[in-house]
């Protein structure tokens, strides 16, 4: 079946309308409550140091301190700091502050949208 209006097509005709549908059924747009989690997820994950940090607090054993982390980036602590409000905020990480220092690790539960995505990283 095409996908135009027309099946000859001559050099000097004008370019054929296209009839919007015709070539594949396509799924339905998702609920903005399933799509807005994840592409929260996804523009938390977006930078690579962002990946790095959740790879090591799922390893890790224990709530890791940010000094830990800025040691192991050679970065500022403002900058992971930031890399850090942008894990909270998708909801992928808490944060315990004692005394002066704050200690991160994975949320448990984790967001059903974040679940599947931080089983990927490694």
């Amino acid at each position: 079946m095409s996908c135009y209006n027309r099946s000859v097509v001559r050099i000097t005709d004008p370019l054929p309308t296209r009839t919007r549908g015709c070539c594949s059924p396509v799924a339905g747009p998702l609920d903005s409550a399933v799509a807005d989690p994840l592409a929260d997820v996804f523009r938390a994950l977006a930078d690579p140091t962002r990946v790095q940090i959740l790879h090591m607090l799922k390893a890790a054993s224990e709530p890791v301190c940010v000094c830990d982390l800025t040691a192991v980036f050679e970065l500022s602590q403002p900058t992971v700091s930031h890399h850090l409000s942008k894990l909270r905020e998708a909801g992928l990480i808490v944060s315990v502050r004692k005394g002066i220092w704050t200690f991160h690790s994975l949320a448990e539960p984790l967001p059903a949208a974040a679940s599947a995505v931080v089983a990927l990283v490694p």
